[in-house]
């Protein structure tokens, strides 16, 4: 491992991860004052001045060395972030984070199948544990699972796929240039969902139900501050992420970032008394174990960061 502050990266992964699961547990609360495209079409617009201002401090430049790169990496990893957002107003967070990070398993499977790369039989193993865990969170009772349940594996396979094209085509990229990228792209689809809204108005439930219907609303208060906490927090979060990786091996990193999978349940209980039954529970440590020892077995896995 080649490590130079690993102690410092372990904090700054787990503090990071803490502020998204903090963070993330209030967007039930924004689901319901507006909806989902006018969320992330605000959240963008209050990110990327701040971006620039990084930037200008040293993050790394905004050009990008390859646009079509970036712009397909940020096409996949917003369009995942559009899924798991829009499903954190029905679920429960934790089930969510749960699909979402099955981003590992997808990018060894996608590397086996499609790419063709070498795969033991013990990462294999590994994956198709991982599923069962999924499983288990999906299912924690004999309720089924229905589309809503499957949406933020649906993330997890978008992101997996925008941690593929990272890890080929963006490793030369700056920080300031991919965050710009991913929040450029939040920022279009969320005005183009805010716009085809309303050319072709839906109705839309009152409350958390009717967020991804909903068309642009007044911004009451509670909306704009909960929208500036998810920008600032995003940009925090990522930048201990980065030092993180700064600090120590990235295999070494990956491992402590299903923390969140603990943060998001743990920030559920505290703010709402959110639970997580025992088969859950078992579900979510076969996930934490499965995607970190493909972390600590492939380089690849170790793109499985939810940029937010």
């Amino acid at each position: 491992m080649s490590a130079t502050r690993p102690i410092a990266a372990l904090f700054a992964v787990l503090s990071g991860m803490a502020l998204i699961g903090f963070v993330d547990n209030f967007v039930v609360v924004i689901a319901e004052e507006a909806g989902l495209w006018q969320f992330h079409l605000m959240r963008s617009l209050i990110a990327l001045p701040l971006i620039f201002v990084l930037s200008m401090m040293g993050m790394g430049s905004l050009r990008p060395l390859s646009l079509w790169a970036v712009s397909i990496r940020s096409f996949f990893v917003a369009g995942s972030m559009i899924l798991y957002f829009g499903t954190l107003a029905f679920l429960p967070i934790a089930q969510v984070a749960a699909g979402l990070f099955t981003s590992p398993i997808f990018v060894l499977l996608i590397s086996a199948l499609v790419l063709r790369m070498q795969v033991g039989p013990v990462r294999l193993f590994a994956a198709l544990v991982g599923f069962a865990g999924v499983l288990m969170v999906l299912r924690p009772d004999a309720g089924g699972v229905g589309p809503a349940n499957v949406v933020p594996v649906a993330a997890g396979l978008l992101y997996a796929i925008g941690a593929i094209v990272t890890r080929r085509w963006c490793a030369a990229e700056s920080t300031a240039s991919m965050l710009t990228g991913f929040f450029l792209a939040l920022g279009i689809f969320g005005a183009l969902g805010a716009a085809l809204l309303a050319l072709f108005p839906q109705v839309a439930e009152p409350g958390a139900a009717g967020f991804v219907l909903r068309s642009w609303a007044p911004a009451t208060q509670t909306f704009l501050f909960w929208t500036v906490v998810q920008a600032l927090g995003s940009i925090v979060a990522v930048g201990l992420l980065i030092k993180g990786y700064q600090w120590a091996d990235a295999s070494y990193v990956a491992v402590f970032e299903y923390s969140l999978l603990i943060w998001v349940a743990l920030w559920a209980f505290v703010l709402r008394g959110e639970t997580v039954d025992r088969i859950a529970l078992f579900g979510i440590a076969l996930i934490i174990l499965s995607g970190a020892f493909i972390a600590m077995r492939s380089r690849d896995a170790a793109e499985a960061l939810p940029v937010q």
